[in-house]
């Protein structure tokens, strides 16, 4: 039986509808899910030759800025690894290029990686030779850099320097009113009376006897010089052949000052007063009688007050010399190391004049004492300038002590191992200008 052409039609209809709708679905479906975008390739970047000569040279110049960093170089450098600085900018009127402005992250990229690379190389330990003592050098120009400051050894000769500075006096020695001679001098003498002062030098580093290595063959030989050169005999003095022995029997009981005047410049001559009968070589020195050294730093006990005393005065020194020992002496109310009094610079001689054979003991004290302070002071010049071993064992000082009769010379030095500083005295010659009809006198 045949289809009518209807029937046909209508089936054709269907068909299409069904195929329609399931496009339509189709499509729905196609539509919810996302699109991707894709992005073309990107053409490689065009340069000219003047913007890569322009970021060359920039890249250049922030390598050098940034190659010795400070001392905060970690906060510095990641503030530079995270900020760098920009580029420069490049002004082409021909035309635009969008994509040169991606230039700068190739460079900083690359900048990045080298700032990396020197922090770590400054972070790395210096590698010296395989000796010790390069293995304990410092290079100070990387430590600068690493550190921010320079190595200490530099600045250990200014600490010793400081350590010679002047000081200010004590408030009671400003108080006195006139000269140090005003005070009573037994006062002063009172620590010295008791034996126990020299141990007490001992505890502080000053010996009152001789080093077990002694002295050096230098020093030796000039004592002997002094002892056997000829001394020119004054004359019309006390000690004259026919007056000596009633002059000696005269102070026999007498108090030091009357010691002093009769025969006290026989035994030690005034250097001043040789200098104005025309020794010319004496010039320079300047001496003190029964003064106190109220100008230098004390070392134990009261201050120095010798019966005789004998330094250098300014004009010994040049103005070059004067001007580099000014920073050490101060002012006038100012204790140094190098000064006895306001006109006595280095003393070097000190004498103390005593009645009575245990009386003699105490000069030794009192002489021991005062050329502590010599020997020190010129000890301590010798250090700051790294030349103490010229100095070490070498007698720098001399003491004298007598009485009525008898006459004890010393020879004053010091035993220098490195920060350690050792007083101590020389015997020199012991002996009585009474005895043997005067031949020692």
């Amino acid at each position: 039986m045949s289809t009518s052409p209807k029937k046909q039609n209508d089936r054709r209809v269907e068909a299409n509808v069904r195929k329609s709708r399931q496009e339509f679905l189709s499509l729905g479906d196609k539509a919810k899910q996302p699109r991707r975008i894709t992005k073309p390739p990107q053409e490689p970047v065009r340069r000219s030759v003047r913007l890569r000569h322009s970021c060359h040279e920039w890249s250049r110049n922030t390598q050098h800025e940034h190659r010795y960093p400070s001392s905060t170089k970690n906060t510095a450098g990641k503030e530079f690894q995270s900020k760098p600085p920009s580029p420069p900018q490049v002004n082409d009127r021909k035309r635009k290029r969008p994509q040169d402005t991606e230039e700068p992250l190739h460079f900083r990229a690359k900048l990045r990686r080298r700032s990396q690379t020197f922090l770590a190389a400054e972070d790395t330990p210096i590698q010296g030779p395989a000796s010790d003592a390069a293995k304990n050098e410092i290079d100070p120009i990387r430590n600068w850099i690493q550190k921010g400051y320079w190595p200490k050894k530099y600045f250990n000769q200014d600490i010793s320097m400081s350590s010679l500075l002047p000081r200010k006096k004590s408030t009671s020695s400003l108080r006195r009113k006139g000269p140090s001679d005003e005070k009573q001098k037994e006062e002063e003498s009172a620590p010295y009376v008791n034996p126990r002062y020299q141990t007490i030098l001992e505890t502080k580093g000053s010996f009152m006897k001789k080093a077990p290595v002694g002295i050096t063959d230098e020093s030796s030989l000039l004592n002997k010089a002094l002892l056997n050169t000829d001394q020119m005999v004054p004359q019309n003095s006390l000690f004259r052949d026919d007056l000596f022995d009633t002059t000696c029997e005269k102070i026999q009981c007498e108090n030091e000052p009357r010691v002093i005047r009769d025969i006290g410049q026989l035994i030690v001559p005034s250097a001043e007063t040789l200098a104005t009968y025309g020794a010319t070589n004496l010039e320079h020195l300047v001496e003190t009688v029964n003064k106190g050294w109220n100008k230098s730093i004390p070392f134990y006990g009261p201050r120095p007050q010798p019966d005789y005393s004998a330094g250098f005065r300014r004009s010994a020194f040049t103005d070059d010399q004067l001007e580099k020992l000014k920073p050490f002496i101060g002012d006038w109310d100012d204790t140094s190391f190098f000064m006895a009094t306001d006109t006595m610079h280095f003393p070097f001689l000190t004498c103390e004049v005593k009645c009575g054979e245990v009386a003699l003991d105490i000069a030794d004290r009192q002489n021991a004492h005062s050329m502590t302070l010599s020997v020190r002071g010129v000890v301590e010049l010798f250090r700051a300038v790294k030349r103490e071993n010229e100095v070490h064992r070498e007698i720098l000082a001399f003491s004298i002590s007598h009485d009525h009769t008898a006459v004890r010379i010393y020879g004053h030095y010091a035993l220098v191992d490195d920060d350690k500083i050792t007083f101590y005295r020389h015997p020199i010659h012991n002996f009585s200008f009474a005895a043997l009809d005067g031949k020692e006198k």
